[in-house]
């Protein structure tokens, strides 16, 4: 049988490094590229076109959501496990709702991690040990419901609320993202629109409880 071949896409150096030496352990699985951001694992999956990709839920630029939602366009057969500290039901729905096809959390037993990729790699979903029952039990019924808030915002609508929360001038995300500066005004605009949040420190504070960046970001 070939190999798994899997992409790390995660902002944390050292946790990269546990991860992909204990895949080197692991018959029939293969480490084909890292990335540290979303941004950049979108290009590596691209590239390398894998089975499995290993993608962090927060990370700056493109957090792990928007860029799972994105890989469905870049590869039919690429399967996507988000990783995350939190085992909570919003976490959870976002999720699946991007399309990931496995939810693992980082503080999951080496074996678990193991299994998730394995199960991916079959096709099948895979939802951490650490979820509860009651939590999954509550996401399958939330996954017809209507749209959140976050959820009615474009692709680009988001990429534009993660980095006005990360601080980035208007400039800035012109730049980052290759548009000009009008086009970023407007989207800003926009997503101040569908969310009703008219002022830069109450859209932070709605990425950070919506899980879009760090509260030290």
């Amino acid at each position: 049988m070939p190999a798994i071949r899997v992409v790390l896409v995660d902002d944390h150096n050292l946790f990269r490094a546990g991860i992909r030496s204990l895949l080197q352990a692991v018959i029939g699985v293969e480490v084909v590229a890292e990335a540290c951001d979303g941004r950049d694992g979108l290009r590596l999956i691209e590239a390398h076109m894998p089975d499995v990709v290993l993608m962090d839920i927060m990370m700056p630029g493109l957090n792990g959501l928007d860029a799972a939602a994105r890989v469905a366009r870049i590869s039919r057969t690429t399967r996507v496990i988000m990783l995350s500290m939190n085992a909570d039901e919003d976490s959870v729905l976002q999720t699946l709702r991007a399309g990931a096809a496995g939810y693992l959390v980082k503080t999951a037993d080496p074996a678990e991690l193991e299994q998730a990729i394995r199960a991916v790699g079959r096709g099948e979903i895979f939802l951490s040990s650490a979820i509860s029952q009651h939590v999954v039990t509550a996401c399958i019924g939330r996954m017809d419901k209507e749209q959140t808030s976050l959820e009615r915002l474009s692709p680009r609508q988001r990429e534009v609320l993660q980095l006005i929360a990360e601080g980035r001038s208007t400039k800035e995300i012109a730049k980052e993202l290759s548009i000009g500066v009008k086009t970023a005004e407007t989207y800003r605009g926009e997503l101040m629109k569908v969310l009703d949040i008219h002022d830069i420190a109450s859209l932070t504070r709605y990425a950070i409880r919506k899980g879009i960046v760090a509260p030290d970001t």
